[in-house]
């Protein structure tokens, strides 16, 4: 669990093959500053990108640490398999402050950047999300963009998808990696889990007397 609040910006330094066909995933070696792996330890959960991943090995004193993605994963998110900047969480401590909302780290679908431009002293980011997510997006609710917990300015449903801006402040901008987006740009989704269970509710048909 995490709550969308980045704990680092880090670099994926290398992205090799495990193995030699489209049903093998990928091994991920990201470099970050050496004193955030200090707590780090095999098997630790922590979400690149807003993907949640499995620690597969560590090197605190390097800064380095290995995930492997599967194929599965690599389907269903972006930015996993090429060299970049990515946003790092670590997973949440029950006793932790959850300054954004609870965050699950598992990618519901994939936006696209239409617009990212400054507004005034902040930021202005547009992402059009799929239709099927549309219903989970409204005013004021949260949203997590490539691991960030967000707040939804406007929603605009249309044909191909819905419309969702957002008002960045300088300092997401300068210590996320949100700052290098543009136009066109893929990102990882993922809604908000109490409107996932509140439709779940809603939906589910009355089990018989």
């Amino acid at each position: 669990m995490f709550t969308g609040i980045i704990t680092a910006v880090a670099s994926i330094a290398e992205v090799r093959d495990l193995g030699g066909s489209h049903a093998h995933g990928k091994q991920v070696q990201v470099q970050v500053v050496p004193d955030y792996l200090a707590d780090v330890g095999l098997g630790d959960s922590i979400a690149i990108n807003g993907a949640c991943m499995t620690v597969t090995a560590c090197d605190a004193t390097a800064g380095t640490f290995q995930v492997d993605v599967s194929a599965e994963s690599l389907a269903r998110t972006a930015g996993l398999d090429r060299v970049g900047k990515v946003n790092l969480e670590k997973a949440l401590r029950a006793n932790d402050r959850l300054g954004g909302h609870i965050v699950s780290g598992h990618v519901d679908g994939l936006g696209v950047v239409t617009q990212f431009e400054p507004v005034g002293e902040s930021w202005l980011l547009a992402v059009r999300a799929p239709q099927v997510l549309g219903k989970y997006l409204a005013y004021k609710g949260s949203i997590t963009v490539n691991g960030v917990s967000l707040t939804v300015n406007t929603v605009q449903d249309e044909s191909e998808g819905c419309i969702v801006q957002i008002n960045l402040i300088p300092h997401t901008v300068q210590n996320t990696a949100l700052g290098t987006l543009k136009a066109g740009d893929v990102v990882n989704l993922e809604i908000d889990l109490i409107a996932r269970y509140v439709e779940r509710m809603l939906s589910a048909g009355h089990a018989p007397r």
